[in-house]
Order: structure tokens, then C-alpha cells, then sequence
């Protein structure tokens, strides 16, 4: 592909972007309340799977416990709101840094763990996080969960996950298309070579794993202020990492728009064959994670790169 037809290319995917943006931003003008509320929370699981993206599919650290920030955020932002009287705004931001100081207090000691044990390390997290929370009943409500106050804002919050959504691809493409993020992936392929031309992977791993864990926190605020309920097992389910895992695989890995295609498609599959099929859509789920580990390791997006010699910082 010649590097006209490449420019060309950018600037139609560029124009596309912009027209889809305005298309977003107006669409509650003319939705109904199911499509705002389906569109809200295809743009969180957008800003998730992203979120896993920059952990482990940039570093290869696979992590199956991602959703214990996403639960941290839910409650912290939570306990401000119905406790202290917070706008939910402000309270969900202060959910990511609660997320991010989980992660800076495991970060050192889980990262220093390789391949397996490592995944199932941030999986004993989660499960550490939800017995914490209901061990804790007079601040969490323990297993009966917190209530919000009533607040009818799902407009107002749709455009906050969208901006989280936007955020989220926004960092990945600065950090993918940055020194930063070349690091990343050089650990990602041989860790014990990147340290040996002066890589200091710790370092570096720690900041990947400290933004991945900032934007769960602050979509589980959100989260938590659109339901206007929670409880443990309702925000520290296994099923939503493995969803994050699923739609950043589908679409392609340490890329840019693989996770945006892979929670997309995913998203959408899962709504149209839940609504038909309330028995069975689980096991077609677990059917599309066989093929995709087995048929197409790169995802959408690698299978699109290799075709069209696109750029894999795409």
C-alpha cells in the first residue's frame, strides 16, 4: 500500500471519527430511554476493556481480577454520595483514585509475579475486595449492599461514560504511540531483554498498572450513581473481567481500536441474543472466547492489519 493511499485512509478514518462523535453527542436528543441506557453501557464496557488493554495487552501481564477497581471506584464513590452528600461527578473521580491507591499498595508486590501467578494473584484480590466490603457493614452495608438517593441524571451520565470511553482510547493511543508505551511492549515480549538494555520494567509496569486501574475506578462510580443500588456480588463479579479479557482478545490486543471494535461487537451480540435466547447466550459467549483463542489470536483488528498492511498502532 503505497503512502497516499495511506494518508487517504487516516484522514477518511479521521472524518469518520468526527461525524461519529457528533452523531454520539446528539443521539439522546432523538433516543429513547432503553437506547441512551444501551449506549451508556456500551461506552463503559468500552473504557474497560480498554483498561485491561493497557495492562495486559501492552505488558502481557494478563490480570483477571481488573474488576476489583472497577468494585473499589463503585464503592468509594457510593459511600461519598449517599454518605457525605457528593455530586456524583466529583465522587466517581475520586473512585478512580481510590482505585489507583489499591493499586499502588498491591502494584509493587503482585508485579514482581510472573505469568500465572500473577493472574491468579490479582484474582484473589477480587475476592479479598468483596469480603472486605462485606465484612464492613456499618460503612458498605455489608451484603445488603448501599442504596443511593434517587436521581434520574442517565442523560448527564451518559455523556460522562462517553467522555470515560473517549479518555480511555485517547490514553491508549498516546501511550501505544509513545516511548512509553514501546517499553511496554518490549517487556511485553522479553522482560529479561528490556532490563538488559536498561529498561527498568518495575517502574514502568507500575505506571501501566496504575492508569488501567484509574479508569475502572471511575466507570464503577458511574456505575454505581446510574444503578442508584450496589452490593458486593452485584460489582466484584468474575464474569465482568472476563468480559473486559473477551472483547479486548476480539478485537485485537495492544492496539488502539481492537478493544473499541471488540466491545462493540460483543456488546451488541450479547444484548441482541440475551434478549432471544436468555438460556443460551451465555454458552454461545463462552463458544465465541474458544474461537477467538483458537482461530483468531490477533483479533478483528490483526486479522484487518494483516490484510491491508494497516499499522498496528491502529
Amino acid at each position: 500500500m503505497t503512502f497516499v493511499s495511506l494518508s487517504r485512509t487516516k484522514k477518511t478514518l479521521l472524518a469518520g471519527l468526527v461525524i461519529g462523535l457528533i452523531l454520539l453527542a446528539i443521539y439522546p436528543m432523538a433516543a429513547t430511554g432503553y437506547g441512551i441506557r444501551f449506549m451508556l453501557q456500551l461506552f463503559m464496557w468500552v473504557a474497560l476493556a480498554q483498561s485491561w488493554n493497557l495492562i495486559s495487552g501492552l505488558t502481557g501481564y494478563v490480570s483477571f481480577g481488573h474488576v476489583a477497581f472497577f468494585g473499589t471506584g463503585a464503592y468509594a464513590a457510593a459511600i461519598l454520595i449517599a454518605t457525605h452528600g457528593w455530586h456524583w461527578a466529583p465522587a466517581s473521580s475520586m473512585g478512580g483514585i481510590a482505585a489507583v491507591v489499591l493499586a499502588l499498595i498491591i502494584g509493587y508486590p503482585c508485579l514482581r509475579l510472573k505469568g500465572p501467578y500473577f493472574a491468579i494473584a490479582m484474582l484473589g484480590l477480587n475476592e479479598v475486595m468483596r469480603v472486605l466490603v462485606s465484612y464492613f457493614e456499618g460503612l458498605t452495608g455489608g451484603g445488603l449492599g448501599l442504596s443511593l438517593p434517587t436521581l434520574y441524571a442517565s442523560v448527564q451520565i451518559y455523556y460522562a461514560a462517553g467522555l470515560a470511553a473517549i479518555a480511555a482510547s485517547v490514553a491508549a493511543h498516546l501511550i501505544i504511540t509513545s516511548r512509553f508505551g514501546l517499553r511496554l511492549m518490549t517487556i511485553r515480549e522479553d522482560e529479561v531483554a528490556a532490563e538488559a538494555m536498561g529498561v527498568n520494567t518495575a517502574r514502568y509496569k507500575l505506571y501501566a498498572f496504575l492508569i488501567s486501574a484509574f479508569i475502572p475506578g471511575v466507570v464503577g462510580g458511574l456505575h454505581a450513581r446510574d444503578q442508584g443500588y450496589i452490593e458486593p456480588i452485584s460489582v466484584f463479579p468474575l464474569l465482568t473481567t472476563i468480559t473486559m479479557i473477551v472483547m479486548a482478545l476480539f478485537g485485537g490486543k495492544g492496539t488502539v481500536w481492537g478493544p473499541v471494535l471488540g466491545a462493540v461487537g460483543l456488546f451488541c451480540f450479547q444484548e441482541l441474543v440475551w434478549a432471544r435466547f436468555l438460556y443460551l447466550h451465555q454458552i454461545l459467549f463462552g463458544a465465541i472466547i474458544v474461537f477467538v483463542v483458537l482461530l483468531m489470536p490477533r483479533g478483528i483488528l490483526g486479522l484487518v492489519q494483516q490484510r491491508y498492511h494497516l499499522s498496528r498502532s491502529l
